[in-house]
């Protein structure tokens, strides 16, 4: 079981005077982000101006041979949220409200530790030089300004396998600092989706509890959860994808978005329902606290009501129980071996000067831990 595994080496690293989580940084001060546009990894089918020329495609990771796959969710409208009726439904998923979603890509399946730990682990420090003809910079100068997760001290895979499966157990602001990341490695602008954005390419256009259908008695074709995961995530990709290509939107992992928790009741979105307007373009709810932030989808250690497309889970500081430092780790969640994310990427990103809200520590306390950490300090 995973939470024995991490009982027993939390119990090692603490005896032996170190925090389990943050290890020291190597000493450096993060270089200065440089100004202006940077540069654009050459992908011919990342290309697009309009939606009709979106299509599939395969962007990789400098440094590495690690690529990932990305799909175009269409842009389109949908009601967010579950009917009165659905079964096992929560109070926090209504009142159902008309959405438009503009299109975007969205990562074929979770992140996997192949992608994360070239991020966590700096293991992407082999060089590669490009456009030195030119005089160009490579993305390796951007990249190297992100700030990165400190050295964990315990395996954060917790012994269910790395190679393949789904990343796990960052906070959601270190999932937002890999997206700041994965874009300047690339040039092209990544983030976490949004919770209408990923309920919306969830459901795939459908209207019942599951992508499938209502019948949770065919949920072991598409998703990984309690009753036969065995008791741990699983490689990504391997169960049915929706009618859109995505793999994994039910189960295996749970997946951070960028939205705080709140109930639709009471988000200031829905004054424009209340104005009699049809649809509200685009939402998001900005977090104002550390808990609970949004995470969908469910996970291969709950039931199949979880998993289903309008679910919804808010964090809690009981996924940091067993970090003993103070403050906590802002990287890593001890107790949420469950929780991981993907990525999107809007057809129609922001101007460069907006970018970093959807990356950034939205609290103070974090910030300033952050900052700290970059110039080689606790």
């Amino acid at each position: 079981m995973p939470n024995a595994f991490l009982f027993s080496l939390l119990i090692l690293t603490c005896l032996s005077g170190r925090s389990p989580q943050d290890g020291r940084e190597d000493g450096r001060s993060y270089p200065e982000m440089p100004k202006g546009p940077r540069p654009v990894l050459e992908v011919t089918d990342a290309k697009a101006v309009q939606e009709a020329d979106m299509r599939p495609y395969v962007d990789r990771i400098l440094g590495s041979k690690v690529t990932f796959r990305l799909q175009p969710i269409p842009g389109g409208q949908f009601q967010m949220g579950s009917p009165d009726g659905e079964a096992k439904r929560k109070k926090d998923e209504g009142p159902q409200h008309g959405v438009e979603i503009a299109p975007f890509w969205m990562g074929v399946h979770e992140v996997t530790w192949d992608e994360y730990e070239l991020f966590m682990l700096k293991g992407d420090k082999v060089r590669v030089v490009e456009n030195t003809a030119t005089g160009s910079p490579s993305q390796e100068i951007w990249a190297d300004a992100v700030s990165r997760p400190t050295p964990p001290y315990v395996p954060m895979d917790f012994n269910m396998g790395v190679e393949g499966y789904p990343a796990i157990s960052m906070t959601q602001f270190a999932a937002k600092q890999y997206t700041k990341w994965l874009t300047m490695k690339t040039g092209r602008f990544y983030r976490l989706a949004t919770e209408a954005e990923w309920e919306y390419a969830c459901r795939a256009g459908t209207t019942t509890a599951f992508s499938f259908g209502a019948d949770a008695d065919k949920l072991d074709a598409h998703a990984w959860h309690f009753e036969n995961s065995k008791d741990a995530y699983h490689p990504v990709g391997k169960k049915l994808p929706n009618a859109w290509g995505l793999h994994d939107m039910h189960g295996n992992v749970a997946e951070w978005v960028l939205d705080g928790h709140e109930s639709y009741s009471h988000n200031k979105r829905l004054g424009a329902v209340e104005k009699e307007e049809k649809v509200i373009k685009n939402p998001i709810q900005w977090p104002t606290k550390e808990y609970p932030r949004i995470v969908r989808g469910g996970s291969w250690d709950d039931d199949p009501e979880a998993l289903r497309s309008a679910a919804r889970r808010g964090s809690k500081d009981s996924w940091k129980m067993m970090d003993p430092q103070l403050p906590k780790s802002i990287w890593y969640l001890t107790n949420a071996q469950t929780v991981g994310f993907r990525i999107v990427r809007p057809l129609t990103p922001p101007p460069l000067v907006e970018q970093e809200k959807y990356w950034e520590a939205d609290l103070s306390r974090i910030a300033e831990i952050q900052e700290r950490q970059r110039t080689g300090k606790r």
